[in-house]
């Protein structure tokens, strides 16, 4: 990463320092408009979180549904009690507030947390839920009533509006992936994308790398090397697919642990295993022999009736169906990290066992 920066000039920005320029605050200043003129419109989200077609439904792969609808519903009720300010409302709270007024400042904030909802339900469906990107929306709210000055020639929901959306848009691009990304670097991610969608709207096809370039003034090499960083990542708990109880853990070889098909073959080969994993397979009339039979009292000794459970559950011993380490986890009411230091443990239990009683017959013969 800080390759990729150096060759392009960038430069780390602190936060602090960052203030929306003139022309932002004129691109914001319509919306803005537009927002106030909306605000009234708050009943059509708890409308909209009351069918299943509304595109106000938030993204609730982190919370249950319901749940997340009521708790949106409560909140646009809550702050819909709180009016709107005027101009002058506006600039004399922005002097209280500059003389260190806390109530002026919970006052500013309470009164614009409608402006954040109206501007979070642009962003809905991109990877975080709905409260989540109010909640971000707020800490940018926050932090133009703490950054606002009489100075600015503009309403403050114009200025709020630039940092209410760079708190989302950077949340977006953080919190939706493993990795954090520097501030200005997910400020270029943001850029890129909104460049992009430019571009296909003019042209309507796919841009170039060349022409997202241009158009962004960067080089060809920044704008691919950002691409890579806009590419999801995954967690090793992800499902493999839809309803699928596998997980990109589970293609991961674990190198520590004893290969499944070993116990299958340690089942086939040694006796002592027919007669631990399985009911059928005992044969009263020729019994196990002296070196056969020390292996399985060691085993039984060894392994506990947990492990042998877990065993034959992951291995679909014993007539018992395979199972995963989810499945098993979930029935033990443990995690399946778990249940797979178990299985580890057990079978390199049962391959000491093998190896030192093997040992001793060779020495022996």
């Amino acid at each position: 990463m800080d390759e990729m920066l150096d060759e392009n000039d960038r430069v780390e920005i602190d936060e602090e320092e960052i203030e929306p320029s003139d022309l932002a605050l004129e691109s914001e200043a319509g919306a803005a408009d537009d927002e106030e003129d909306d605000f009234e419109a708050d009943a059509e989200i708890e409308a909209d979180l009351d069918t299943d077609e509304g595109d106000a439904v938030p993204d609730s792969s982190h919370e249950p549904e319901e749940t997340g609808r009521d708790a949106i519903k409560l909140y646009l009720r809550d702050i819909q009690k709180t009016s709107l300010l005027t101009a002058e409302e506006e600039r004399e709270l922005a002097r209280r507030i500059d003389q260190g007024d806390m109530a002026a400042r919970n006052r500013m904030i309470e009164s614009n947390l409608r402006l954040v909802v109206k501007i979070a339900k642009r962003y809905m469906n991109r990877g975080l839920p709905f409260l989540d990107l109010i909640e971000e929306g707020n800490l940018g709210l926050i932090k133009a009533v703490e950054r606002f000055k009489l100075s600015k020639e503009c309403r403050f929901s114009t200025y709020a509006t630039w940092w209410i959306r760079q708190s989302i848009e950077r949340a977006l691009v953080n919190q939706s992936r493993t990795i954090r990304l520097p501030v200005h670097v997910s400020d270029d991610i943001n850029r890129l994308v909104k460049v992009t969608r430019k571009l296909v709207q003019e042209h309507n096809r796919e841009p170039q790398v060349k022409e997202v370039a241009d158009e962004m003034g960067v080089d060809a090499a920044y704008v691919r090397r950002l691409m890579v960083l806009l590419k999801r990542t995954y967690s090793f708990e992800h499902p493999m697919g839809e309803n699928s109880d596998y997980s990109l853990m589970d293609t991961i070889e674990d190198t520590s642990s004893v290969n499944p098909s070993e116990l299958a073959e340690w089942r086939n080969k040694y006796r002592p295993f027919r007669e631990l994993f399985s009911t059928s397979d005992k044969d009263d009339n020729d019994p196990l022999n002296a070196s056969e039979q020390r292996i399985l009292d060691r085993i039984r000794d060894a392994l506990s009736d947990h492990e042998l459970s877990i065993l034959k559950r992951r291995f679909g011993l014993d007539d018992v169906s395979q199972q995963t380490l989810d499945i098993i986890g979930q029935s033990s009411g443990v995690t399946r990290e778990r249940i797979r230091q178990i299985e580890s443990k057990a079978l390199q239990k049962m391959q000491q066992i093998i190896s030192e009683e093997e040992e001793k017959d060779r020495s022996h013969g």
